[in-house]
């Protein structure tokens, strides 16, 4: 049974009755999903916490990155990039296009609301999404929201989180330590030694950044990881895989990857880039471990401009133990180790397992396809919405009494 604390603090927010899904999370998945919905006639609300779509492409990338991937691949649904965007979009050219796309689709985010929590009220047969004002509105009580809908959409992403792990010592560096999303240039590395923790696609890129203004990275390279080439004779290596993968089955399409790394890459294993037993298909079906594009970082790692090492021991003040019991003098560590989802941390039912769970809950992004999957569940989420909007939005349709309480519909 509630506290009296919980039953005053239920009655002293504001609560907003929602006429259609509830979205939380305007980033590409979001976007995408609102979209899909109206084109089937159904209306939405799309929380936000941040102050703008696409948060963490806006606010948490680096400058120079560009989408890994053919536009192709990672437009959204019903709105194709410009025919003038190259075919790898600059990360202003995405921002750019996802602007557009919430103009063409009138998409109105609502911005700095932070969702705390997200239940299945059972007694009324509703979802209760509990927000707070985030932001510039952080703190301010009259901020506090309780939407209620009918259905709800997880869209926040796999990468709503920063990973900081624990590393020994590392509180006595003494050094600049920031994770890749605070990572904008290497131009204030100038000149600096940079550990590097992470061997990635993020880790790749910020040495092959720091190279490029002079800096002097070290690569920490734990795992063993798939390196890719970006493209095989002038075509997209995912673009070939996806052609191969109509005719031929999975373990051999690795296999065919595999041995065009080794003829375009050479052998990476004696530069310290371990792969894995499991092929780069496989892996990022089975853990969603995504295989890394080489862009130009593994030719300054055989030149050594790129140094490569293995995992970390300790820090002390300006210098780091590894593993093997070299010692590095650093100036500074940068985290590319990667982002969690929160959903956890606020959704109070199991989540599911696929883009459709239980009593009107979706997940949209979740299925570590990327952009492209994310379009896919946004378009198969709309459509189950829309067959069940028709059928419940007949006529005749007798009000529920526990929205007395709304005192405002969206």
């Amino acid at each position: 049974m509630a506290s009296m604390t919980d039953r005053l603090d239920f009655f002293s927010r504001r609560c907003a009755w929602v006429n259609g899904p509830i979205i939380v999370g305007a980033g590409p998945s979001g976007l995408a999903v609102a979209a899909c919905l109206k084109e089937h006639g159904v209306p939405s609300v799309i929380l936000e916490r941040a102050d703008c779509i696409a948060s963490l492409w806006q606010k948490r990338t680096y400058d120079r990155l560009k989408l890994h991937l053919p536009k192709q691949f990672c437009q959204l649904p019903k709105f194709p990039f410009p025919e003038h965007y190259p075919e790898y979009p600059t990360k202003k050219q995405f921002v750019d296009y996802l602007e557009s796309y919430a103009k063409h689709f009138e998409i109105s985010p609502r911005f700095n609301q932070s969702v705390q929590s997200a239940r299945y009220d059972e007694t009324c047969g509703l979802w209760r999404v509990r927000t707070v004002g985030a932001g510039a509105e952080a703190g301010n009580r009259s901020h506090e929201v309780e939407y209620i809908g009918r259905w709800l959409v997880v869209a926040t992403g796999e990468n709503a989180e920063k990973v900081v792990p624990e590393l020994e010592g590392l509180g006595g560096f003494g050094g600049d330590v920031i994770h890749a999303c605070d990572y904008k240039s290497g131009e204030a590395y100038r000149g600096k030694r940079v550990l590097v923790i992470g061997c990635g696609n993020s880790g790749m890129e910020l040495c092959l950044d720091l190279c490029d203004h002079d800096a002097f990275p070290a690569m920490v390279v734990r795992d063993s990881v798939h390196v890719l080439p970006r493209e095989v004779l002038g075509k997209s290596t995912f673009e070939l895989a996806v052609l191969l993968m109509k005719w031929l089955p999975l373990w051999l399409v690795d296999k065919i990857l595999l041995w065009l790394a080794w003829l375009l890459l050479g052998n990476v294993e004696k530069h310290g880039l371990r792969r894995p037993s499991t092929g780069p298909l496989e892996l990022k079906n089975t853990q969603g471990r995504t295989p890394v594009l080489d862009l130009g970082a593994l030719a300054k790692i055989r030149s050594g401009d790129i140094k490569v090492v293995p995992g970390i021991k300790r820090f002390s003040s300006g210098s780091v133990e590894l593993v093997d019991g070299q010692a590095l003098d650093i100036d500074s560590v940068i985290l590319a180790t990667g982002y969690r989802s929160n959903v956890p941390q606020w959704l109070q039912t199991p989540f599911p397992n696929g883009w459709k769970g239980q009593s009107g809950l979706y997940a949209v992004g979740f299925t570590r396809r990327g952009l492209a999957g994310a379009s896919s569940d946004a378009a198969r989420t709309a459509k189950d919405i829309g067959r069940m909007w028709k059928e419940e939005t007949k006529p005749a349709k007798r009000p529920v009494a526990c929205h007395r309480r709304c005192i405002s519909q969206i």
